[in-house]
């Protein structure tokens, strides 16, 4: 009795203070993921208030919010746009790879870690937050641009890809044959392959089987289809938000749309609660040691990110404004770095490398909720200081500033 009402009090403060830091980051106009992390750190191992009984149920509760996190980006999307998406954007996703994952491996082989250290590492700067960056997108109302499918495309790619990565690192670290290390790495891809076919070729079979006119059926079907999905996903060496997404995007129509309506408020607080999760698991004691290399592979990589975004954005014909918030989005790391680093801590590879993966994240955890929305001010505001004024350009070349001024300001919209 008396630790069930430890547990009432523990969590119910959790969710009380949680609701207090949404309502004064609204007042801010900025984003609460920083402060639920802050949170967070105060209340984990060396912090001000460790919690006791219920860190169990928050971590059940962290692992589904980000399974609603997921589900909710993938019913804003059909099966056929994720498939005509990643036609497009499979390039962006060598670049992504190429860019961020590098850093991370360069950073591990010149301190000396080895070349097991520097495949984690550079999964840990290669994979952005799908958790995270799903919640900004909706924070700040950007659902429908233009450019967030490119975001979601570059995320999914990211995605898909952990599903080869994960089995190539356990392998790894256990030092298990290739023949085995084959082995786990055919079923992850199987089973990948398996949850995609399904999505896209039956959707709408799916979509008429969860259908109800009766809320409360809807919203346990839709919550119980994805649980389960996610739940056999993960089992099977794939990443349970891909599993979740897929289910997402294999509804459709009105059943898309009552699903999204009834889970929102659930996928508002078990997010928080992620986020929350991820704070109690960093102890501050462990960040000041390694906190300069790790800022400075945060700032590398949010280049680098910023970079891929813009990129990827500008080859499918988004303007100016949307490819920097594309690249912009993109900076935050969150879950997956998380889960890399732990397996090689685990795996006692290198001591320093849980610290530095958890400063590294716990940094740009923080920065990217801030990139997201600042990037493209700032980025056009740098660029409006070089540009000169119009009458200016057109004295020099000796045009009357009248006669042009109208097409040069419709040139500058944001298409």
């Amino acid at each position: 009795m008396h630790s069930s009402a430890v547990f009432l009090i523990e969590f119910g403060a959790i969710i009380l203070g949680l609701g207090l830091l949404g309502r004064l980051a609204g007042r801010l106009q900025f984003s609460p993921i920083p402060l639920y992390l802050l949170a967070g750190l105060a209340f984990g191992e060396g912090g001000l208030l460790p919690l006791g009984a219920s860190e169990e149920f928050v971590a059940i509760g962290a692992e589904i919010g980000v399974i609603l996190l997921l589900l909710m980006l993938g019913l804003e999307y059909t099966a056929s746009d994720l498939v005509s998406n990643l036609k497009t954007q499979y390039p962006a996703g060598l670049v992504d790879m190429t860019l961020n994952a590098l850093p991370g491996a360069a950073l591990a082989l010149l301190m000396g870690w080895g070349p097991v250290a520097a495949v984690v590492l550079a999964g840990v700067t290669w994979i952005s937050s799908s958790g995270v960056i799903a919640k900004v997108l909706g924070d700040l109302g950007r659902l429908g641009n233009r450019e967030t499918p490119v975001i979601l495309s570059i995320l999914v790619l990211e995605d898909l890809a952990m599903a080869v990565y994960l089995p190539i690192i356990t392998a790894l670290l256990a030092g298990v044959s290739l023949a085995t290390g084959s082995v786990t790495l055919a079923i992850a891809l199987g089973a990948a392959g398996l949850v995609l076919f399904l999505a896209v070729r039956y959707g709408r079979v799916i979509s008429r089987f969860v259908s109800s006119d009766d809320p409360e059926k809807l919203l346990l079907v839709v919550l119980g289809l994805t649980l389960l999905v996610a739940g056999i996903a993960q089992q099977l060496q794939v990443s349970a938000a891909v599993g979740a997404f897929l289910v997402g995007i294999a509804l459709s129509g009105e059943v898309a749309e009552g699903a999204h309506n009834l889970l929102a408020p659930l996928r508002d607080l078990f997010a928080a609660v992620f986020f929350v999760f991820f704070g109690l698991h960093t102890d501050p004691q462990s960040i000041p040691p390694v906190i300069l290399p790790a800022l400075g592979l945060a700032i590398v990589t949010a280049l680098t990110k910023i970079a891929t975004g813009y990129w990827a954005a500008r080859r499918a014909g988004i303007s100016a404004k949307g490819r920097w918030r594309a690249g912009g989005t993109l900076v935050a790391r969150g879950e997956f770095s998380i889960v890399i680093a732990g397996l090689a801590v685990t795996a006692g590879i290198e001591p320093q490398l849980g610290p530095l993966a958890t400063a590294y994240v716990l940094v740009l955890v923080i920065l990217g909720p801030l990139t997201a929305r600042y990037t493209e001010p700032i980025a056009m505001r740098l660029a409006g200081r070089r540009t000169p004024p119009p009458d200016t350009v057109l004295a020099q070349r000796g045009t009357p500033a009248a006669e042009m001024l109208e097409p040069m300001e419709d040139s500058g919209r944001d298409r």
